[in-house]
């Protein structure tokens, strides 16, 4: 194949274009910034599962709560109705002992079911406090998370352009060169990644090989429109005053 040394030098431009298209590609893919955001993410994630955790031991201990007020209330009806029938006197000799002995039991249960309340009491008020640390921490993720979906987003937002103006640049390249040499340099650039690339200093471009001394002097005398390849990469070699031939 032929074509005019300068438009044969086009395609290293059209290769720069094409290198720099797999640079915003793999940017892309590997972002830091999203790394930043995923980790964000997964504070948040963290924080607010804490949060449900703690709020809902703190709806378990309401419940046991209202279960032992309940509970106490119950102990002083039952203490207050058997204190009531002793200042009636509506109850028996023989009855007078059984209901001064429920009477002590339900003090004895009364003083148990009170501590057991203060002691969940006091439960409730540290998980409180433990819960507005929890719902603070939250806060303070999604800020953050907020803060560095913005940096991501501005970054992303920046390959996007660069990428725009980089296809635009490659879309007017391609209209400019010749369609079989367009056609050849896509082939070999989906078998190796590179379509074409400089010899420089009697070194292939893509594969960075040195060219032996019988490729050297095929390609010394080849034509200066004659469309050469690198004979390890099969990449397009394009000759240029740097070439060392």
């Amino acid at each position: 194949m032929n074509a005019d040394p300068a438009v044969q030098r086009r395609l290293l431009e059209l290769a720069d274009a094409d290198a720099a298209l797999n640079r915003i590609r793999h940017r892309r893919a590997s972002l830091p910034e999203q790394g930043g955001l995923d980790r964000a993410e997964a504070a948040v994630r963290s924080r607010r599962d804490a949060l449900v955790a703690v709020e809902t031991a703190l709806s378990d201990l309401d419940r046991e709560i209202r279960r032992l007020e309940r509970d106490v209330d119950a102990v002083r009806s039952r203490e207050d109705r058997d204190r009531n029938l002793l200042t009636a006197g509506e109850v028996s000799a023989k009855q007078l002992t059984d209901v001064q002995h429920e009477l002590a039991t339900l003090q004895r249960r009364q003083g148990v079911l009170e501590d057991e309340l203060l002691e969940v009491m006091e439960r409730r008020e540290a998980t409180g406090a433990e819960a507005e640390r929890s719902r603070g921490a939250l806060a303070a993720a999604d800020e953050e998370l907020a803060a560095v979906r913005k940096v991501r987003d501005e970054a992303l937002s920046d390959l996007d352009v660069d990428e725009r103006r980089r296809t635009d640049d490659r879309t007017a390249l391609l209209r400019e060169l010749p369609t079989e040499l367009v056609e050849l340099y896509e082939r070999i650039r989906a078998r190796s990644g590179t379509g074409a690339a400089p010899l420089s200093a009697r070194r292939c471009g893509a594969c960075r090989l040195e060219l032996d001394r019988t490729a050297l002097g095929r390609i010394r005398v080849a034509a200066p429109d004659e469309v050469v390849r690198c004979e390890e990469c099969a990449t397009i070699l394009v000759r240029t005053a740097e070439s060392g031939l």
